[in-house]
């Protein structure tokens, strides 16, 4: 009887920057090259090494880690950086794709107010994605939540299956948060399913962000589906690692997260479908527009590698003076 082959797996698995919050944007590149991860997703927020592609571009190239991703500032903290104009913070956010070599850039959905944005929003992501070759996917949010009241702080939804959208970005904490189907809602997406954030969740009010296996979610269910359909995109890995008490426990839990989701990626099984026919939102996008099941996947995993591209590397970091994120 032949034994079981062991599948390295092609599909990336990327740092993002905001899983060593409160430390800085260019803590996460060390990490990342320490750690082994195959690139990083940078959140752009407060630290002002987030918002600078020179600086981004100089610490890619001292760790030889790839920018893989960015994620547009579409935060409450990050209102006023790159703007206050949401459409000019989409296109800051291509243009730093496209320079970094990145392949997507992570969307929120509008928060309610922002009324304009709103009403132009599905029709100008796809005016934007049909302008470039970088991916603009837009993530799935959740409702807030305060006792036994709910707020629908997103619009037009904070489901994104429900609207038209070129690309999508499923992350599992917030699947979590929102109380709904995981796997569900990946089969609405279909093969327009461009990015993952990999993380997990228990359920609760607040956004947790857990090391992927601590909580609830199909963290493995997911990844063994992508891989065995040859899913060639990125993982990312979008934790909460603020409660660590060291750095080494940071690490720790970030390794963890690696070694999870490259497990899982690696394991082999009988195909299940992308539903490439899951019903089209309102309004409908045709699956000639579709992303082929090579999109990007962002999670919370991955291994430390055996004498990481760092391990020569001096200690000191270029643009690690930039401040913390608040």
């Amino acid at each position: 009887m032949a034994e079981p082959v062991v599948r390295v797996p092609e599909t990336k698995v990327a740092l993002s920057t905001a899983s060593v919050y409160p430390e800085s944007t260019a803590t996460a590149f060390e990490i990342a090259a320490r750690l082994g991860y195959d690139g990083v997703e940078i959140m752009v927020w407060t630290d002002p090494v987030s918002q600078d592609i020179e600086a981004l571009r100089r610490l890619s190239d001292y760790h030889q880690v790839p920018v893989l991703a960015i994620h547009a500032p579409c935060l409450l903290i990050t209102q006023r950086v790159w703007s206050t104009d949401p459409w000019v913070k989409l296109q800051r956010a291509r243009s730093a794709a496209e320079r970094l070599g990145a392949s997507a850039v992570v969307v929120h959905p509008p928060f309610r107010w922002q009324r304009q944005y709103v009403r132009d929003f599905v029709t100008g992501i796809w005016r934007m994605a049909g302008e470039t070759d970088v991916r603009f996917a837009v993530e799935n949010m959740y409702p807030w939540r305060y006792r036994d009241r709910e707020m629908l702080a997103y619009a037009p939804d904070w489901d994104v299956t429900k609207d038209d959208y070129r690309h999508f970005t499923v992350d599992l904490s917030h699947t979590a948060t929102a109380r709904t189907d995981a796997m569900a809602m990946i089969d609405r997406m279909g093969d327009r399913l461009g990015h993952v954030h990999l993380a997990d969740g228990k359920g609760s009010a607040k956004d947790e962000h857990l090391v992927p296996g601590r909580g609830t979610q199909p963290c493995a269910e997911l990844l063994e589906r992508l891989a065995a359909n040859a899913y060639g995109g990125h993982v990312v890995i979008e934790v909460n690692t603020r409660r660590a008490m060291s750095a080494a426990e940071r690490e720790a839990d970030l390794a963890e997260a690696l070694a999870f989701t490259r497990l899982h990626l690696a394991r082999s099984g009988t195909p299940a479908p992308l539903d490439a026919k899951a019903p089209a939102a309102s309004g409908g996008a045709s699956a000639s527009g579709a992303a082929s099941a090579s999109g990007s996947v962002s999670a919370s995993g991955g291994a430390p590698a055996s004498g990481g591209a760092s391990a020569a590397r001096e200690s000191r970091t270029p643009g690690a003076s930039g401040a913390r994120p608040s």
